[in-house]
This record gives C-alpha cells, sequence and structure tokens, in this order.
C-alpha cells in the first residue's frame, strides 16, 4: 500500500516583498530586522540593495548569520537582468548577471529568483518557442546553483504579460523545474481571466504577489503605485487564492507594494498592518 500523501499543515507562507517598505531607502539589514519585528518569517529581497549591503562591506555570511539570528527565510529575490531578449550580446550579458546573482543567493539560502520580461516588455512581440529555449537556458543555469528562476508574469508588457503565455512557456521548456510568478495586480492589469487560472497546475506557482487594487482605477489606467492592502480594494483576492492553494504545500503569499502613501508612514506600522491584513483576507481559506 503506497504511503499517505503529505498534507501541508497550513495553506499560506506570509511574506513580505522588500518593495512595501523599499521608499524608506532602510537598506538591507533595516528592512530585515523591520520585516521581522512585525512578525514575518519569510522575505522577498531586490537584488539591488543586497549588491548595496556588499558594497560597503557587508559580507554573504554575516548576511546569512543575521538572516539566522532574525529567523527569517529569504524566498525569493527581485531582480531584472536581461535573459529574454533578441539582442544577443545583451542577452549573454544577461544570462551572465544572473549566474552571479543566482550564486550570491545561493550562499544565503535564497532558493528562488524571478524572472521578469526585462528589456522586452514593448514592441516587437517574441516568439513563444524562443522564449521557453531562453527559459529553459536559466532552468538548467538553476540546477547547477541551486537557485530557480520563477518566470514573472508583468501584466503592462507586450512578452508574458498573461497567464496564458507564462504557462506555454513554463510548458515549452520540458523542464521539472519551471515555475510561474504571478501577482494579483498583474494579473487584473494583463486582462488574465480568473475564470481560466484553474488550468494553472498548482505545482507550478510557489509565489503569488499579493496586493490590491482600487475600484476607480480600470485596468488601462492602474499603475504600480496604486496597490494597496488586500481587502482595501476590490480585487478578487481569496477566489485566487482558493484556487491555487494547494494540499501538498502552503503557498507563499507576498506582499507587494509601490504605495507612496504607505512610504511616507512609519515602515514598521506599514509591515505590521500588511500582516495582519493578509491574515484577515485568508482567514477561512
Amino acid at each position: 500500500m503506497a504511503a499517505p500523501k503529505a498534507v501541508s499543515a497550513t495553506p499560506f507562507i506570509y511574506c513580505l516583498n522588500m518593495a512595501t517598505i523599499r521608499g524608506h531607502k532602510l537598506g538591507f539589514v533595516k528592512e530585515l530586522e523591520v520585516a521581522s519585528k512585525a512578525g514575518f518569517r519569510s522575505v522577498e529581497i531586490w537584488m539591488d540593495t543586497l549588491q548595496e549591503y556588499l558594497a560597503k562591506g557587508g559580507t554573504l555570511s554575516d548576511a546569512k548569520k543575521r538572516l539566522g539570528d532574525l529567523g527569517i527565510t529569504v524566498e525569493n529575490s527581485i531582480g531584472f537582468t536581461e535573459w529574454i531578449v533578441n539582442d544577443e550580446p545583451a542577452r549573454t550579458k544577461g544570462l551572465e548577471q544572473m549566474k552571479k546573482e543566482m550564486d550570491l543567493l545561493a550562499q544565503i539560502g535564497c532558493k528562488r529568483t524571478a524572472a521578469p520580461p526585462k528589456g522586452a516588455t514593448e514592441l516587437p512581440v517574441l516568439e513563444l518557442k524562443r522564449v521557453a529555449e531562453r527559459y529553459r537556458t536559466v532552468l538548467e543555469m538553476g540546477d547547477k546553483s541551486g537557485v530557480v528562476p520563477q518566470l514573472e508574469l508583468w501584466g503592462f508588457s507586450k512578452n508574458l504579460g498573461r497567464t496564458s503565455e507564462v504557462s506555454y512557456v513554463a510548458l515549452e521548456t520540458g523542464h521539472p523545474s519551471a515555475r510561474i510568478l504571478l501577482d494579483i495586480f498583474h494579473l487584473y492589469k494583463g486582462g488574465s481571466s480568473i475564470d481560466t487560472l484553474p488550468f494553472i497546475g498548482k505545482p507550478v506557482v510557489e509565489i503569488l504577489h499579493m496586493n490590491d487594487y482600487p475600484a476607480d482605477k480600470p485596468a488601462a489606467t492602474v499603475v504600480d503605485a496604486d496597490r494597496i492592502y488586500p481587502g482595501d480594494g476590490v480585487a478578487p483576492i481569496r477566489k485566487v487564492l482558493q484556487i491555487l492553494q494547494s494540499p501538498d504545500r502552503p503557498l507563499i503569499i507576498s506582499f507587494e507594494v509601490f504605495n507612496k502613501n504607505y512610504y511616507s508612514q512609519d515602515p514598521l506600522t506599514v509591515t505590521k498592518t500588511a500582516l495582519a491584513k493578509m491574515k484577515a483576507i485568508t482567514k477561512g481559506i
């Protein structure tokens, strides 16, 4: 008789994307301290903030120790390498940059990095089979480093702006580590239907960027700065969570906003509010 399948003890891991307090310009260590004090045990860091920390004399070993002392896991990193572009020299440079970043991330225990369509947000529309080949290349780089690139949906982009596109690319790689990084805001911005979201297999989505948007901002004009706390807007967040949650493992839900009003407030207040609203909207799911 086969062993019973493991069941996740909790449906969600609450995570803080540092974009939320990026405007406070706290720096790598202080951002981690604020997140920990607010009650987060998982974060998404921004690659440039880590690199700035290292440039000013910080070390990866110290960063890893600080993370351990604070009880924080780095679930993912936000970087912007041009791995997808047609321009071969630019793509080669982007791949070299991604390899270096993956090597750094592996040393602090981070097992994922974002792979958005940086450099290809405008025309021309790229051939998706070619994009899949390029994504497979970075997946194979991830095989060596232990850091898995997450194919990121950008709803405003002419390439990888819809769930149908990122799903096709992930499938076409033929690589078992292919993963898709979705975002409540980008689903709305790109016009992806929530009703067909169940077509995406749950194992391929490990992280969801959580945020909300106001009723008076149509998809055509809504921008990053309009993102707000979950539950403060009209996004179908609970429906998305019900679709994507898995009984096998918790879904990492990462709060990511670029709200200038929040940047003007105390960062600890912002992060505490974010965690409280995340827990409120997920209650009972």
